[in-house]
């Protein structure tokens, strides 16, 4: 299935527009879109909502018709705790996380250790702990956490582009990860030179327009043959003003949703 995460309402959400968008905004604005999934993903207010407020968005998402995924950082077992929770309250089944958070970083056998600790919890729960492909963790490390600590109910989130910074290719990338993908998250990416030809800008690109070979992924994943969801999310550069900035990131979001709903 295809969703839309809050990656692709970035600035809509952000302080830098006058009226930042709510998160049941970005609920409703999707399934305007004919979308029926949403990840719930770094969205800092999740944890600061009351009872009361959670409890309405997972009324309001449930109304939409929308399956819920949520997102964060880190695998420290209170907060993994925390949002198993979460994902009881929006009837989750998967929560996409990474290795590290901003103040925790542990070693790959601390990491082993958490997990198998913690992930009895989200197999009572049915929920999966998807880690996410990233600059921090290399690929080959990742893959070796997960098959140590072999879980069904823990696997990769796949995001080619991030590997990039850790001097990773995406296609490589994804034919490591293919086997343990259990979610992605899907955008273009591109290098464009800096003014006076001192080094490079990579950042995003609109989709199919970049360097992202979708179409390798599809083929080696099989996303639609192994029920992966696939998060539209992006890179998008500010734009210099809040409206021309939010143009484009709605722009990008309906041509992403083409891209993929052709290339299937």
């Amino acid at each position: 299935m295809i969703g839309l995460g809050t990656y692709a309402f970035f600035w809509q959400h952000s302080d830098r527009v006058p009226e930042p968008l709510s998160l049941t905004g970005a609920f409703e604005r999707t399934r305007e879109l004919g979308v029926e999934l949403f990840q719930i993903c770094d969205y800092a207010p999740l944890l600061t909502m009351s009872h009361a407020e959670l409890a309405a968005a997972a009324a309001e998402a449930q109304g939409l018709g929308l399956t819920i995924e949520l997102g964060t950082k880190g695998i420290q077992p209170a907060h993994l705790t925390d949002f198993l929770r979460l994902a009881d309250v929006f009837d989750a089944t998967l929560l996409r996380s990474m290795v590290y958070s901003p103040d925790f970083r542990p070693s790959l056998d601390e990491a082993a250790r958490i997990l198998d600790g913690i992930l009895p919890s989200f197999e009572a729960a049915g929920v999966t702990l998807a880690l996410e492909t990233y600059e921090q963790v290399p690929t080959a490390d990742l893959v070796g956490l997960i098959q140590k600590v072999s879980s069904d109910r823990l696997g990769i989130c796949l995001d080619p582009a991030n590997v990039v910074a850790g001097l990773e290719l995406p296609k490589d990338a994804v034919d490591r990860c293919a086997p343990d993908t259990r979610n992605i998250h899907v955008k273009d990416f591109a290098f464009a030179r800096q003014d006076g030809w001192v080094g490079f800008t990579y950042s995003g690109a609109p989709m199919g327009e970049g360097l992202h070979d979708y179409s390798h992924l599809v083929d080696v994943v099989r996303p639609d043959e192994r029920g992966i969801n696939e998060i539209v999310e992006h890179w998008l550069p500010w734009q210099g003003d809040p409206e021309t900035t939010v143009q484009a990131e709605i722009a990008w979001t309906a041509n992403t949703l083409d891209y993929l709903w052709r290339n299937r």
